[in-house]
């Protein structure tokens, strides 16, 4: 042991690692890869999300029934979903009644529109969590290699133990760097679309009365804006 030379670089602990201990820490790096790329995805989604909200406030502010020319994807869904029900007036139905219908429609629009951004928030959830125990595992098979050299070296000096050590620690170090940034982008991604979805509702039901108020038609250009 004492002629062998150890890279402590991040690189020379890597290659040097045993092969478990190897295997945990291409799971964390390829685990935290995966994670960046959905923080990233999720902030553009998100951030086109809450401008759909804003058009929907606008909307509200306005008391505009008519859906916006131009206006696509979500916000024509919800809108379109309302004005749909707001024609179908039942026979007898009060107008709070049909409120309620347009209002129902538009929500569930609005939830489906939603939902449709939430894939990819519960990777971020399990790798926050279960990253640094696995980690963890990596860093107790490291010390129990170290262990064993001291054994069978029947040396107990610390150039015999540093290497496995270096390497354990290592692998929870990978272990943090992917858990961190999972568990805030997850919390603040996670708040981001609660925050989104009441401001949709809200602008949802100042709608639902004014289509319901005024009879209101849907657009005459909502099937080009599905489009």
């Amino acid at each position: 042991m004492t002629g062998i030379h150890h890279d402590y670089s991040m690189l020379g602990l890597f290659l040097q690692a045993d092969p478990i201990v190897k295997g945990v820490m291409i799971l964390l790096v390829a685990a935290s890869v995966v994670c960046w790329g959905l923080i990233i995805d999720k902030t553009i989604r998100f951030r086109r999300l809450a401008g759909d909200a804003d058009r929907l406030e606008g909307m509200a502010r306005a008391r505009a029934t008519a859906l916006p020319r131009g206006v696509q994807g979500l916000v024509a869904a919800i809108v379109s979903a309302g004005g749909h029900e707001a024609q179908e007036r039942l026979e007898g139905e009060s107008r709070g009644e049909t409120r309620e219908r347009c209002q129902r429609a538009m929500r569930s629009a609005m939830a489906d529109g939603l939902r449709a951004s939430e894939p990819g928030l519960p990777f971020l959830a399990t790798v926050g969590s279960t990253a640094p125990f696995i980690g963890l595992f990596g860093t107790v098979w490291g010390i129990m290699n170290s262990f064993t050299s001291i054994a069978q070296s029947n040396d107990t000096s610390l150039a015999v133990v540093a290497p496995g050590i270096a390497e354990a620690l290592f692998a929870t170090a990978i272990g943090l760097v992917a858990a961190i940034p999972a568990v805030i982008a997850y919390n603040k991604l996670t708040t981001y679309l609660g925050r989104i979805s009441q401001r949709m509702a809200f602008a949802i039901d100042d709608l639902a009365t004014q289509m319901t108020r005024r009879g209101v038609r849907a657009a005459p250009h909502t099937a080009e804006a599905a489009e």
